[in-house]
């Protein structure tokens, strides 16, 4: 029989409760004999017994109870109490009862009567979709087995109800309810249904702004990122208008933030609601206070020896007189979203101070102009004591130590940090989002400190296999990557797991095929050459063999064919002028080319042989950080020339007359039909 969740027969849990339960229940015990139970009275425990509907043995009750055999108890005393308490506490029963039931004499028996909680059995989710089923299963605990009390089904409810309004789902409903299951097991068993109606994001109708006269409703509305009105304007009739909490919140700090860019140092919102329409959207009343506009008096730095008041006020870049900016000022002293940003915090944290603090402190406000005085404690110049790695499961420790900037007994830097945590990232072999530098041991008095770099794993090596239809035939590609490889450990069975990895060496095997051509493509990739410095080498080898389509038969014509051999060794090198983050590269590439009777117009000659030699040199920069597919600042630019070998002067041949006749030989083919058998013959007499 299904029932609701507010009739479980689950009683409170409050100490008060169990307090009282124990007392009443001394006092009103049943007993047998003619004794009278009096107030006060105390008794040897002879006997204690377990009873009623519940899984547990009676030496675990007892136990948990704390009630021991031949202990003295006493009517209406703490030991009774105390025992009621313990078992409530457990969220296992539904009732306690504890009875006397023989006095004889200085002894009694006791009587601890159970029931338990119900377990839960089977339960089921309506509404959501099964990933998110698990993920309601482990967030709430709503495993099989569990024991189903009233604070599970209202924490359970409240949860589901916040989380989805979160979203935006304001309208939505979560109803929970409980049935008794009656099967061969003697214990209390429940199944539990949640249906879950999200209804629909409720949108914006409305933003309306309350007590603002120096910023219009316009220029507040603009600040809010996150949550916007309805609108049918070309440029927002795709953008969402939903409510989102969470969203919402962030752009009242946002309306905030943008009173103070204007000077408005004490603008504050008063309150903000929501408004129900009855075309089922929502109003926002949101109500300021701007208070006055202020400016920059005087600022002063106090306690600074590193570095000059000057050199502060340029770094700083208020002057007095300029309208207050609360946001520029914080964002001048520090700014956490930008690592590399110029602000008074970073230049005493990139020059090892990292026991220093800055606070900006109002010294004055009078006639609206603020006077400040920056004061700061520098401290010791702090140095790096251990550096060490953790979470690094495949890829060796020196491949992650060559790219560490903070070593042992350097000056701190948190820039060297921030740069480790790029080069780290930029390996993509793990994963950049959880790239932690955890500062551990900082000791302001010796001025030292260690660090530990954790990270964590993530796949770096790709296999392809790919099948298609095209050009008249099947194509099938094979392709292995592997960008972690460990060439060293290629003849160890013990490191194939499934390859051997760890080094921070790129391989790539790639096969493509069909009836009409072959690929075959080899490349490998040693970043750091010698171990010493980031020298990098690079070789590829490529095989490709073509035969010519016939149109006619749709079969590959192995008469008329090409092969290309290619063969690339290539040079890298940091460099360590303008700055470290310039990369130098060079290739030398070698082609062959092996025409036999491919007359298609597709090279200038169809028969006998080729070859080509050509150098092609790079200059690049790359500062992006953290990761390199979405990285969350820095930039990055290339620049590369290709030459090839000057055969002209060697041979004497001049190209330039080639490509005219060239020009003749086509317009001579384009007088007859191609696939013809002229045509044919008056390509084979050019080759």
């Amino acid at each position: 029989m299904e029932k609701q969740v507010n009739n479980l027969p689950h009683k409170k849990t409050s100490k008060s409760l169990a307090k009282l339960i124990g007392v009443v229940l001394f006092f009103t015990m049943p007993f047998l004999g003619n004794a009278q139970v009096q107030d006060g009275a105390k008794y040897l425990i002879k006997e204690i017994t377990v009873t009623g509907n519940t899984n547990f043995s009676p030496q675990t009750i007892i136990a948990y109870s704390k009630l021991r055999k031949d202990e003295e108890i006493q009517v209406g005393g703490e030991k009774i109490a105390n025992a009621v308490k313990t078992l409530w506490k457990s969220n296992l029963f539904s009732s306690i009862d504890i009875f006397i039931t023989d006095i004889d004499g200085r002894n009694a028996n006791l009587e601890i009567r159970l029931m338990d909680l119900p377990e839960l059995k089977d339960l089921t989710i309506e509404g959501v979709k099964k990933g998110k089923k698990d993920e309601i299963i482990t967030e709430n605990k709503l495993q099989s087995g569990v024991k189903v009390t009233e604070n599970l089904i209202a924490t359970t409810r409240n949860y589901l109800t916040n989380k989805y309004k979160k979203k935006g789902f304001l309208n939505a409903k979560v109803n929970i309810q409980t049935s008794e299951v009656i099967d061969s097991v003697e214990k209390e068993r429940v199944n539990m249904k949640i249906k879950i109606d999200k209804g629909q994001k409720v949108k914006v109708k409305q933003i309306n702004f309350i007590g603002n006269e120096k910023l219009s409703d316009k220029k507040l509305r603009k600040a809010m990122k996150n949550t916007k009105k309805k609108s049918l304007s070309p440029h927002r009739i795709f953008k969402r208008s939903k409510y989102i909490e969470e969203d919402f919140r962030e752009d009242l700090v946002s309306i905030v933030d943008r009173y103070k860019e204007k000077g408005y140092r004490d603008a504050r919102i008063i309150s903000d609601s929501i408004i129900y329409n009855n075309d089922k959207t929502i109003s926002l009343n949101i109500e300021v206070e701007e208070g006055e506009k202020y400016t920059f008096g005087k600022i002063d730095f106090v306690g600074n020896t590193v570095y000059s008041d000057r050199q502060l006020a340029l770094l700083l870049g208020i002057k007095e007189g300029d309208t207050y900016n609360g946001v520029e000022l914080r964002e001048r002293i520090d700014d956490p979203n930008d690592p590399d940003a110029q602000s008074l915090v970073n230049a005493y944290q990139n020059t090892g101070y990292m026991f220093s603090t800055i606070n900006p402190v109002e010294v004055s406000a009078e006639g609206n102009v603020i006077d400040m005085e920056i004061r700061i404690s520098e401290g010791k110049p702090a140095y790096f004591n251990n550096v060490t790695v953790k979470g690094n499961d495949v890829t060796n420790d020196h491949v992650i130590y060559r790219e560490i900037r903070t070593r042992p007994g350097e000056l701190y830097s948190k820039s060297q940090i921030i740069r480790t945590l790029r080069e780290l990232g930029q390996l993509g072999f793990f994963d950049a989002q959880q790239l932690v530098p955890n500062i551990k041991n900082p000791n302001p008095v010796d001025g030292t400190l260690d660090i530990e770099y954790e990270v964590a794993e993530q796949g770096s090596s790709q296999i392809q296999l790919q099948g298609g239809y095209g050009g008249g035939g099947f194509i099938g590609t094979l392709g292995l990557s592997f960008n972690n490889f460990a060439i060293k450990d290629i003849f160890k069975k013990d490191a194939y797991k499934p390859v051997p990895r760890g080094d921070g060496q790129s391989l790539a095997l790639r096969l493509q095929a069909s009836q009409f051509f072959q690929t075959y493509s080899f490349s490998f990739s040693e970043p750091w050459l010698g171990g010493k410095k980031p020298f990098q080498l690079s070789t590829s080898l490529s095989y490709s063999r073509q035969f010519l389509f016939n149109q006619q038969t749709r079969r590959a014509d192995k008469s008329q064919s090409f092969n290309i051999l290619g063969l690339t060794l290539g040079v890298s090198t940091r460099l360590s002028k303008p700055d470290d983050y310039f990369l130098l590269s060079q290739a030398l590439s070698y082609q062959n080319y092996d025409l036999n009777n491919y007359n298609t117009g597709l090279f200038t000659f169809g028969n006998g042989t080729s070859n080509n030699l050509s150098y092609t040199i790079g200059l690049s920069r790359n500062n992006l950080y953290t990761d390199p597919i979405f990285p969350t600042g820095g930039s990055s630019f290339t620049a590369s020339a290709k030459f090839s070998f000057p055969y002209s002067l060697v041979n004497g041949v001049d190209y330039k007359a080639l490509a005219n006749d060239r020009d003749e030989q086509e317009q001579i083919l384009g007088e007859f039909n191609p696939g013809s058998e002229e045509y044919t013959n008056a390509r084979n007499r050019i080759a």
